[in-house]
């Protein structure tokens, strides 16, 4: 890539990163290039789709939840391992409104790594018996959802109130508290159809 290129690039991931975080994805792609002081061409001819520009501008926090992930199965304690992988993904989710959106809507390229990971902490804090043993993988989606609803709403006037509502969750969580679910768990394909229609 020539250096003029690499510099429009840069450019253009800075001005995203910014608008992203500061009000979700759905910030039109021509405000980004006016952001980033290039043409609305421009930003085509380096991410031909958005898509591909919330790939690049992610792709870090990607790897943090893979961290994340891998500091967690580390922990001594299976249930502390579960509820620190869950409060570091709500941190991310609370500091920037477009990973917010990402997180609702999933579909990176690393979605089926980062699963495997969620399911292993999962599995691992079932067997140590703190986990109920009837949550499923597909209902983490509902606390990344209430969360990422709570994140929304409160964004600008409270930032910090997300943690009483994972708080609550959690205690919704532990195998202490656990009394029979009303209905089935949500299949995969459930999951995926729901978080495609999620705003």
């Amino acid at each position: 890539m020539r250096k003029d290129a690499l510099h429009n690039r840069e450019r253009l991931l800075r001005a995203a990163r910014s608008l992203f975080a500061d009000r979700g994805l759905d910030v039109p792609l021509e405000e980004i290039a006016r952001t980033a002081g290039v043409s609305i061409g421009t930003l085509y001819n380096r991410f031909p789709t958005r898509a591909e520009l919330v790939e690049a501008v992610f792709e870090d926090r990607v790897a943090t939840v893979a961290e994340l992930a891998e500091r967690s199965l580390a922990m001594d304690d299976a249930w502390e391992g579960f509820v620190a992988f869950i409060a570091g993904v709500c941190e991310l989710q609370a500091a920037d409104l477009g990973y917010n959106d990402l997180a609702i809507r999933g579909g990176t390229a690393d979605t089926d790594t980062g699963y495997a990971l969620m399911q292993q902490i999962i599995e691992r804090a079932q067997e140590s018996g703190a986990l109920r043993d009837d949550v499923t993988l597909e209902d983490m989606a509902f606390v990344i959802w209430g969360v990422a609803a709570t994140v929304r709403a409160t964004f600008r006037v409270a930032p910090g109130v997300w943690r009483r509502h994972l708080a609550l969750t959690l205690d919704g969580l532990r195998a202490t508290a656990a009394h029979p679910l009303p209905a089935p768990p949500m299949t995969p394909a459930q999951t995926r159809t729901a978080m495609n229609n999620c705003p």
